[in-house]
This record gives C-alpha cells, structure tokens and sequence, in this order.
C-alpha cells in the first residue's frame, strides 16, 4: 500500500478502504448466512426437489450447505478479521502488531549487516591485486557481482552491444584496481557526439580511415581523404594516432575492440551509426547501492577476471 499511496492515505481515501474491505466480508456472511438453509422439505423417502439446473444428465439437488463447509466458511471469516486486527490491511490502521513490510526488510538487512559486515570490512583492508587471488573471497564477489552488475555485463563478464567486456584489455578508463575502483563507486557518462554535419561524403571517409587504423580492410583513397578530417575533429579525444584517451574515456581506434557492433554487423556499419548519431552512454555509480566494502570486493572480482585469460 505504501508504494502506491506514499506514506500514509488521506482521510476520505483511508475511510473508503475500511468500508470496502469490511462492507465485502458483511456481505459475504450475509450470503452464507441467508444461504445455510433450504425451505424445500424432503419426502417421506428423503429426496428433495431439484432446483432444475442440469448437465450432462446431471441434475442439482435444492440441499442445505453442508454443516462442516458452512463452519469453514465462517473460521475463515473469522481468520479474515483476525488478520486485518494484527496487520495493516485497513486505510491508514497499521495494525496492532505494528508490521510493515519496510520494517521487516530494514531488519532483514540490519541483521545481515552485523553479521557479514566485518567479513567486508576485513577484506576491505587486502589490496585488490592479492585479494583478487583469494578462492573464497572471489566467490562472495561474484555473487554480489551477478546481483548486480550481471544484467548489463552478462552472467561470464563478457559485456554485450554498449556494454564494455571487463575480461579483455579495452578498458575505456584504464583497468588498473584504482580505475575500476572509481568506475564502481562514481560511475561513468560516455558522449561521443554526432558528426552529421560532416556530410556523408566526409562521414565515409573517416569512416574508411578509422577501418585503416585497425588493419581492416578499407578504401585506401578514402581512408588518405578522412585523415585530415580525423585529425581536425576526431584527433582530440582518440588521439592522432587513434589509440584513445582513457582520461575521456575516448575508445581505442587501433585494436579488435568495438563496443557497439551489433550482432551480423559488418564494423564499418558500426562506425557510420556512430558518426552519423553519436553514442551515449552510462555506468551509474554503485557505491550508493552496495557500499565502499563492497565496491573494493567488487573491483578485485573484476580485476581477477582477466588474471583467469
């Protein structure tokens, strides 16, 4: 109730919930009650007129509920009544219990927090590089890993259209632990801004350029033609040579490394979606989430990933 309404319900909203909600269990015992009985009376052989409902040759009798149905009926009235007594269930009333389902998940994790709290704090204080060798502390990693990293990294760390691989070398803002440690804990916004007003002339040859400083195959007359441009609009974020800034997090140009190929998609391809519409990205920052001890149990997991290739 709480994630709809906010904290608490208006008077009129609360006063209606409680009117509805006991208006429907009224009217319910009143059914049942109204409906215990018969006022068919049975023959002197016991059989009692149908109510001239049938299906399938099967015809329905005009009988008293049963007594054992009736009394569960009512038992479950009654636990109905019971429940919304102890439990908020009633507008505005929290019950005399006091329960709230906020109340039991913060001491859910409070107790989870004075139990597991000094294992983080403890490995907190092991650099990353040792601490990413140790078994047992990989393991509490990567499940904090899969709980929330895993949806945009992939389950292996292998990353996927727009989101980096964290098992290769193509670090965007460097791998070192201290690097990883910053990418957790305030995150990243990546721009690459869209190039239209190239034209789609200047726009292919660059696109021909770049395919040349990868070693791909390519049009070398083109290639020499967006070198030039490269150099005046693309050189200052990926470097003359195209090998990157990892201050800017402006991607290396020069290795197999290409965070936005889509599946089937030749790179070229790629490489013109890029200039023509720009990309944008963003790692939202974890440490709000999990906590510093955890970023530091985090980022020896993800430094280890490429200690295993």
């Amino acid at each position: 109730m709480n994630y709809l309404w906010g904290d608490s319900l208006s008077g009129f909203w609360s006063a209606w919930i409680i009117v509805i909600t006991l208006g429907s269990i009224g009217i319910a015992f009143w059914l049942l009650y109204a409906n215990r009985k018969t006022d068919k009376t049975p023959d002197a052989e016991g059989n009692v007129e149908t109510t001239g409902h049938a299906a399938d040759e099967i015809e329905e009798y005009d009988n008293p509920l049963p007594r054992w149905w009736l009394q569960l009926y009512v038992g479950t009235i009654i636990f109905s009544l019971g429940y919304l007594l102890l439990y908020p269930g009633l507008g505005n009333f929290a019950g005399l219990l006091g329960w709230s389902q906020e109340s039991q998940w913060e001491e859910e994790v409070a107790r989870a927090e004075e139990r597991f709290a000094p294992i983080f704090a403890q490995y907190q204080e092991v650099p990353i590089p040792e601490l990413a060798t140790d078994g047992e502390a990989m393991q509490v990693a990567e499940r904090i890993y899969l709980n929330n990293c895993a949806i945009c990294h992939g389950s292996n760390a292998k990353g996927g259209y727009g989101f980096p691989n964290l098992t290769d070398d193509a670090w965007l803002y460097g791998g070192a632990p201290e690097n990883i440690v910053q990418t957790l804990t305030n995150g990243r916004n990546g721009l690459m801004p869209s190039w239209q007003q190239l034209g789609s002339e200047n726009i292919e040859n660059v696109t021909q350029h770049v395919l040349s400083l990868s070693g791909l195959e390519h049009d070398a007359e083109r290639a020499e033609r967006g070198a030039a441009t490269f150099a005046s609009v693309c050189a200052a974020c990926h470097m003359p040579d195209g090998t990157g800034n990892q201050a800017l997090g402006a991607p290396n140009l020069t290795d197999d490394a290409w965070l936005y190929l889509a599946p089937g998609q030749s790179v070229a391809d790629s490489v013109r979606q890029t200039l023509r519409n720009g990309r944008n990205g963003h790692m939202p920052a974890q440490a709000a989430y999990i906590g510093e001890d955890k970023v530091h149990l985090v980022a020896a997991y993800v430094y280890s990933l490429r200690l295993e290739d």
